[in-house]
């Protein structure tokens, strides 16, 4: 038996030996490494196999490593790869051959190639680009029951010229993945993820403009945008200027980080005893019911303070006061399990519930004692001003005597039977009784003879008027 195991265990030795690579083959890089752009913020790097690589089982890869304008790496077994990226500030890659089944050889050395940064003054390109998605339901006849829209904002360089004139155009870029199933953060593609490249580009036609008339904003109402915001926007402003060369801007957003998800609709609330109970349906999204997460806000109108609370299904019960009011408010986002989590969405509508607030006897006799004392001054300020008080009461007049008439008459009656006819007016002034019985006293004294004309007109000629007959 011993004899025996020795030979087959030399035997198995000897054929390993066969089967280990030879230590001192050596990988060579790879040949005609080039950049070319082949789409908006898309290029595409290509290489061939070195010529001089010797024949070798070991199966053979490569490693791209991207130092600008971002440091990534990835391997593949392709002679190519794709990449989407910013290009404004340049690009510029390496790669080497590496074996892909056996690390125990040793890589290549790296071959590089460089895309210049496209020409432009510095200071003239966009800056602060934002962009959100919004998804409604489509009422057209489409096989998309969602639409997606688009808005972009951005402001001016501060070093673009007046008369610049900014022009926006954007791609989407859904992002496959394999079985593992969630969506990593990165946007380019590596190991276990790649893109799935769309080469639809869509350029702005409703913009909004600054006060010197650039175009600062866009709005898309319609886009080929995935409705779960699953994948990447690609974004590309560029401009133009009769005194300058604008140089162009580039950006990518993450889809479901922009995206703004719809408030949950039909919130209801309803107290019964202590009891508070609050439904809502699921926003108006692609996704299902069970990929939303759930923020509830419940404001003490009373106290003046508010509760919130996080949840996964369209309904909460919670115990409240039955002797005060509340508002309650409801937001959604998208939860991790169906996509990374994103933006909340903005509170619903606030729905009033509960007791209106009760005031005490003392606070509503408080109430009608200002009301009244504040429409008594107003009524005194009023009359004292317009003199209202002397319209709506005025002063009764003294009666009217006859002596007046009577002195009148006899005065022009005995003035009558001299030789010249004369008038005597006596003025009389309503001073009361006592003034009367003076006037009729004083009348009496200065009655003339009927022969003296003169003595008719004295001195006091305002208290007579001669008339010769």
């Amino acid at each position: 038996m011993a004899p025996t195991f020795l030979i087959l265990w030399g035997t198995a030795m000897i054929l390993q030996a066969d089967l280990l690579p030879d230590k001192k083959f050596s990988l060579l890089p790879p040949v005609n490494f080039t950049i070319k752009v082949t789409g908006l913020a898309q290029v595409l790097l290509r290489w061939e196999p070195n010529p001089d690589q010797e024949p070798t089982d070991a199966k053979l890869g490569y490693h791209v490593k991207i130092s600008a304008p971002e440091d990534d790496d990835c391997e593949t077994k392709n002679t190519e790869s794709k990449r989407v990226t910013i290009l404004h500030k340049g690009f510029s890659a390496s790669v080497q051959t590496i074996a892909w089944t056996d690390r125990s050889f040793p890589a290549s050395s790296w071959v590089s190639a460089e895309l210049p940064a496209p020409a432009g003054a510095p200071g003239t390109s966009i800056v602060n680009l934002t962009c959100t998605t919004h998804t409604a339901a489509n009422n057209r006849p489409d096989p998309r029951p969602y639409q997606v829209s688009l808005r972009c904002t951005w402001l001016a360089g501060d070093e673009a010229p007046g008369d610049t004139q900014y022009f926006l155009f954007y791609r989407s870029v859904p992002l496959c993945t394999y079985a593992r199933g969630l969506v990593p953060p990165r946007l380019e593609n590596s190991r276990g993820f790649r893109f799935r490249y769309n080469s639809q580009t869509e350029e702005c036609r409703e913009y909004s403009q600054d006060a010197l008339q650039r175009n600062t904003g866009c709005l898309f109402l319609r886009t080929f945008i995935d409705s779960k915001g699953r994948g990447a926007l690609v974004v590309h402003v560029n401009g133009s200027s009769a005194h300058a060369v604008i140089k162009p801007y580039d950006q990518l957003f993450a889809l479901h980080a922009i995206d703004l998800v719809n408030p949950p609709g039909n919130v209801t609330a309803a107290i019964e005893g202590t009891r508070l109970s609050i439904g809502w349906e699921k926003p108006v999204s692609a996704f299902p019911a069970h990929c939303f997460d759930y923020e509830v806000k419940i404001h003490d109108i009373r106290k003046g303070y508010s509760q919130t609370g996080q949840m996964t299904t369209n309904g909460f019960n919670t115990t409240v006061s039955d002797a005060s009011r509340y508002s309650v408010e409801v937001r959604a986002s998208v939860s991790s399990v169906c996509r990374p989590a994103g933006l909340w969405s903005t509170w619903s509508r606030p729905v009033y519930v509960g007791r209106e607030e009760q005031r005490s006897w003392t606070e509503w006799f408080l109430i009608v004692l200002m009301a009244t004392v504040c429409s008594l001054f107003t009524c005194l300020l009023a009359c004292r001003s317009c003199h209202l008080w002397s319209k709506l009461f005025p002063p009764v007049p003294a009666p009217k005597s006859s002596m007046k008439d009577w002195i009148a008459t006899v005065n022009y009656e005995k003035a009558g039977s001299g030789e010249t006819e004369s008038e005597l007016v006596s003025t009389v002034e309503e001073h009361g009784p006592e003034a009367l019985e003076d006037l009729m006293v004083a009348a009496a004294w200065t009655v003339p003879a009927p022969h003296s004309h003169a003595s008719l007109c004295g001195e006091k000629t305002e208290h007579c008027v001669s008339r010769l007959g």
